[in-house]
């Protein structure tokens, strides 16, 4: 598979931002420059996948990517599927309508503190926590007169909770953790991570503390965790709490992220503290007082990639707490991959020099680190398809689920540009921009099996799969996304790369864009004074030239899309599906936030009832994808900080 550019940029290219990428990494095939900057074209060696029994050494050579794969041919995804549906056979069978619990009545089982080594003291005073992966807080944050800000009955469903629960009056007190929850067990978690490329050591949740783990009727685990709660011995010498601001960003990222279809923490509801918090936004020594908050994050789990670092780093005694913490992670998180085993054999060909064979049923935690690349892979790739640039992917930030998880600085593509970030603090090298996200993904999954290698989990032929499997995977995801998004019935390279050159010439709204191309129409007879008509609220000041660039392009698609044979209505309906009318662009959070700062909670509520359906028209609520306006483009609001 070649992995190729798809438009030139004025911005560095990844090898330029990221040296470490082409020189850092110990194994012999080079990590690819994803197609979003000029590279060298990069050849991936071919995979090849087999289900044998012992004994039988497989030969047969794997299709090219763009090839139907023949029906005999097994996949990790078919494979990972299967042993799923095993464990979930069941639960299709039992339709009965789920409970709906009050709170008092909520299922804990806190597996992380039951068997994870934990640490033996319980202060809060800022220090290094040594073989433990946490430590037993107490949420701390003062609170006076809590307010409930917002909430999400899809989130409370996810553990049958009663919506009527958002309704009581100890609500808020119960979810800024002035009153404890009956049940719960709290804790912060301990990890480490680079930071920009640098090992940072102890990091650890700082403001967040995690309440606890709730099982469904059908045993699916949700943690339950406080941000700006308090402080704990991860906090350094920070307050260990959150603004209104951040919080209101999180809340409402979390949840526009799930309805646009991709993976991601989630949250159940917002409340303000009724205190004030003092807050330096651009680091410039003039720091004011903020409103106070705290948002419930919800996921089956917020373990990062730093969670398993921090233990490999310190060697000695803490080295086997990353064995004992992947098993704790497989057994809860991956149990499909417990199960491999009572499978036929999983094995692949590297396709190197010396025919080398993974096995992945031989190694759960191979199998682990392949499925992890893979997720992660995946993930990055709905990113770079609905335009969104997270800010800080440092590997603390890293999901082991391949969640999105931590909104900080982040930002969706307003005007096309692939050197966008969203974070003051990366402008100087721009590392994490929007362009630079699969490459740093690939960076942070090197980091991850280095981990696992040092504990001896897996060895450099495995690491190395690992790595392959997750530019395999972001290439296939990533035009199967791109070719959705223009309608078409099969991938095509050319017409995609001149298409973002053309956007990124133009600073075309990457959202408006994409949902107005659906109504082109497939017919080559429309003169071209017409031709652009459909694009025109979006194709803005552009001379002659760039109109002329423009519809010599549309004319090409226009071809595309007639050899096709789907009708126009059949092709805008799919193209709708996946390209988005409405996301969550950086100035309609600060509408919120600066209603939500004088005491109006209802647009961020309206905000989040938006959201809730991205894909559908809502008449009535066009302002809503709207272009950004002039103040939206003042600092604070395209742009923030790492911790603002």
């Amino acid at each position: 598979m070649q992995i190729l550019s798809h438009f030139s940029s004025k911005a560095s290219s990844p090898s330029s931002l990221l040296p470490s990428l082409t020189s850092v990494l110990t194994f012999r095939r080079r990590p690819p420059n994803f197609p979003f900057y000029p590279s060298t074209p990069f050849k991936f060696p071919t995979l090849a996948c087999h289900l044998s029994s012992a004994g039988h050494s497989p030969q047969q050579a794997a299709a090219p990517m763009d090839s139907p794969p023949p029906p005999t041919e097994a996949s990790v995804d078919a494979v990972t599927r299967d042993l799923r549906n095993q464990s979930l056979a069941a639960d299709g069978a039992n339709n009965a309508p789920r409970a709906r619990l009050k709170l008092e009545d909520l299922n804990w089982d806190n597996s992380f503190v039951r068997e994870l080594p934990g640490d033996p003291r319980t202060d809060t005073f800022p220090r290094e926590v040594l073989r433990a992966c946490f430590t037993k807080v107490t949420p701390s944050a003062q609170v006076d007169d809590p307010q409930l800000v917002a909430w999400s009955e899809s989130v409370a469903e996810l553990f049958e909770l009663d919506p009527q629960e958002f309704e009581r009056p100890d609500f808020p007190l119960l979810f800024s953790g002035a009153s404890p929850l009956v049940g719960s067990s709290p804790y912060a978690q301990c990890y480490g991570g680079h930071q920009f490329g640098m090992w940072a050591g102890q990091l650890g949740d700082g403001r967040a503390i995690t309440l606890g783990e709730v099982l469904n009727s059908k045993s699916e685990r949700w943690e339950l965790q406080l941000k700006g709660a308090g402080k704990t011995p991860y906090s350094r010498f920070a307050d260990g709490l959150a603004v209104l601001r951040s919080s209101i960003r999180e809340f409402l990222c979390s949840e526009a992220m799930h309805s646009l279809g991709i993976p991601t923490t989630r949250a159940l509801c917002l409340v303000t503290t009724g205190k004030l918090v003092t807050r330096d936004m651009f680091y410039d020594g003039n720091p004011k007082e903020e409103p106070g908050a705290i948002v419930c994050r919800v996921a089956p789990s917020f373990l990062r990639f730093g969670s398993y670092q921090i233990h490999a780093s310190r060697e000695n005694e803490d080295l086997a707490i990353v064995r004992t913490l992947a098993d704790y992670t497989i057994r809860h998180h991956f149990p499909h991959i417990e199960n491999m085993s009572k499978s036929e054999s999983l094995s692949f060909s590297t396709g190197n020099e010396e025919h080398s064979v993974v096995d992945l049923t031989s190694n759960k935690y191979a199998a682990w680190v392949v499925e992890v690349a893979e997720r992660t892979a995946s993930l990055v790739a709905k990113w770079q398809g609905v335009g969104f640039t997270h800010g800080v992917l440092n590997t603390d930030n890293m999901s082991i689920l391949g969640l999105t998880i931590d909104y900080g600085p982040f930002g969706f593509l307003d005007a096309f540009d692939p050197s966008y970030t969203p974070n003051t603090t990366d402008l100087p090298g721009r590392r994490y921009c929007f362009a630079n996200q699969p490459d740093i993904g690939l960076w942070n999954i090197m980091q991850l099996t280095r981990t696992l290698s040092s504990a001896e989990l897996i060895n450099e032929k495995e690491a190395n799969y690992a790595m392959e499997r997750y530019g395999t995977r972001f290439m296939d995801d990533y035009q199967a996304i791109m070719t959705k998004k223009l309608g078409l019935p099969k991938y095509v390279k050319q017409l995609i790369s001149k298409l973002l050159n053309n956007m990124a010439v133009d600073k075309v709204d990457y959202t408006n864009f994409f949902r107005l191309l659906s109504n082109i129409k497939a017919d080559p007879s429309i003169p071209d004074e017409e031709l652009l008509n459909p694009l025109k609220a979006v194709l803005l000041d552009i001379g002659q030239e760039r109109k002329e660039a423009w519809i010599s392009w549309v004319r090409i698609y226009i071809e595309e899309l007639s050899a096709s044979g789907i009708p126009d209505e059949e092709r805008k309906a799919s193209m709708n599906a996946v390209n988005p009318k409405y996301v969550l662009r950086n100035y309609l959070c600060q509408s919120a936030i600066d209603a939500a700062e004088q005491g109006d909670f209802g647009e961020v509520r309206r905000v989040l009832k938006v959201m809730e359906r991205p894909f559908d028209e809502q008449p009535g609520m066009e302002k809503y994808a709207r272009l950004p306006p002039a103040w939206a483009y003042r600092p604070g609001v395209c742009m923030l900080s790492c911790s603002s």
